[in-house]
């Protein structure tokens, strides 16, 4: 299918922003909601181009709702053309879901918020979605946008996670991403719901909040500070650069198979401290603003992704190499300074001093 109105819940964030923009450009005709709470890591900032460009004073492909996906009657109204000024135009024929609280160190702080809208949100959203589709029946798609972590952990030597690999997570914020993928699949087997799930790698790139890895090590590094390495440093992730990840997401919206699950991996494990010290190297700084710290409590090994799938499938593969990847994401903080700074001296400052040390 290919959608003429696609409603983005978290359109604000991190993935969700890269999407808006890559979609928009994507194809020239297509319409996006992005309904959005803009919680700490939700920044308008991000898709100010997108506004200029799409918005009202551009070309009216776009459209901002700041709302909450816990509030049914407000999802609903979006699922039922509100975004519009009345008409068809407006009325969604897929939904690509990114909001989510999505930091571990966060959900080990406090899981509450983590079941309220991963898991409590999710089911929220699904409901409105039925009852519009019994409402006004049409095709339709719900793209569930996950995470390798409801996986679990993997031995050095382990095969990388398949879509068949059972569900174990280990931390509160992976309970809640496969409490909500569990849901999805519930409403796919139950209600013949026209739903598909992505469980993706580790994803960086541009408008990436600087709480994770990549983006707090670079802005970090620029200020001369500490680099806090978790433990010895050695745990393996599987990276993948962010407009990589968003290509498969459109692959999977457009072409996947309701009731299916792809994994979305960058081909790409590497250890922690391999990544810090190759951002070292690209930004001039020296290997001793390392500082190790006291691993994180459930902190996963390694994780791994096989895409046979996607690749069999739908004929996605990653086009950037990390070297690649790195390079261009450090080239877009040095010249972004403005947007992170912001971010770094206003809301994100109370947030660091939970799980970070100065």
């Amino acid at each position: 299918m290919t959608p003429a109105t696609i409603l983005v819940t978290g359109g604000a964030g991190f993935i969700g922003s890269n999407f808006v923009r890559a979609t928009l450009d994507r194809d020239p005709t297509v319409r996006i909601v992005n309904l959005d709470l803009l919680t700490y890591a939700g920044n308008l900032e991000s898709l100010a181009d997108v506004e200029r460009a799409h918005g009202a004073g551009g070309d009216h492909r776009y459209r901002f709702v700041h709302g909450d996906i816990r509030d049914g009657a407000a999802v609903g109204d979006l699922l039922a053309g509100g975004a519009g000024p009345g008409g068809a135009d407006w009325l969604p024929d897929a939904v690509v879901h990114f909001a989510a609280e999505s930091h571990v160190d966060r959900s080990i702080v406090g899981a509450a918020a983590f079941v309220d809208t991963n898991v409590a949100g999710t089911l929220t959203l699904l409901d409105a979605c039925r009852a519009e589709l019994a409402r006004a029946p049409r095709p339709f798609r719900f793209l569930h946008v996950s995470t390798d972590e409801v996986y679990g952990s993997l031995g050095p030597s382990d095969p990388a996670f398949t879509e068949r690999t059972p569900i174990a997570p280990n931390s509160p914020y992976s309970a809640s991403k496969a409490g909500s993928d569990l849901l999805v699949r519930a409403y796919v087997e139950t209600h013949k719901f026209p739903a598909v799930i992505t469980r993706c790698s580790n994803n960086y790139g541009p408008f990436q909040f600087p709480e994770k890895l990549i983006p707090l090590m670079i802005t970090r590094a620029l200020r001369d500070e500490p680099l806090p390495v978790y433990g010895d440093g050695l745990n393996v992730r599987d990276w993948i650069h962010v407009l990589d990840h968003v290509d498969a997401l459109w692959e999977v919206l457009t072409g996947g198979v309701p009731g299916e699950v792809y994994n979305i991996g960058g081909e790409a494990e590497t250890t922690n401290i391999t990544i810090v010290r190759e951002l070292l190297r690209l930004l001039g700084k020296p290997d001793s603003l390392i500082a190790y710290v006291t691993d994180r409590p459930g902190h996963d090994r390694r994780y791994a992704m096989d895409n046979t799938k996607i690749r069999s499938d739908l004929g996605w593969t990653p086009q950037r190499t990390l070297e690649t990847g790195l390079a261009e994401t450090v080239a877009w903080y040095l010249g972004n300074r403005p947007w992170w700074e912001r971010i770094l001296s206003e809301a994100y400052r109370a947030a660091h001093a939970l799980y970070l040390k100065a």
